[in-house]
């Protein structure tokens, strides 16, 4: 998915988060991987040193790997939802065919 880098976007992708009841913070810490999603409490804590792009990029990643209450999103925010799961996908489908067979794995031919 072609998304752009803008302060709106942003918004759009907390308000998800939002509507989800999460609780989105911007915090200082050290993250292995820029966030840390605590699944039970639903909080997600994001790397506030994060640039505009880092933060985007960042939310695109977890809301690709969450499974949300789809019932309580807005149209708006259940469309953006659903390109970003299916871009994610699409993603991981194409990894997979790109991978090569593991030396465990036979080869078909």
């Amino acid at each position: 998915m072609n998304f752009k880098v803008t302060p709106n976007n942003l918004t759009r992708l907390e308000k998800i988060f939002g509507e989800a009841k999460y609780e989105l913070r911007f915090e200082k810490g050290t993250f292995n991987s820029g966030y840390c999603v605590l699944e039970h409490k639903k909080v997600v804590v994001v790397n506030k040193f994060l640039n505009l792009e880092g933060r985007i990029n960042t939310l695109l990643d977890i809301l690709g790997s969450m499974e949300l209450d789809e019932s309580v999103l807005t149209p708006e925010s259940l469309k953006l939802y659903k390109q970003i799961v299916e871009n994610r996908n699409t993603a991981d489908a194409a990894d997979e065919e790109s991978t090569p067979p593991s030396p465990e794995q036979p080869s078909e031919n």
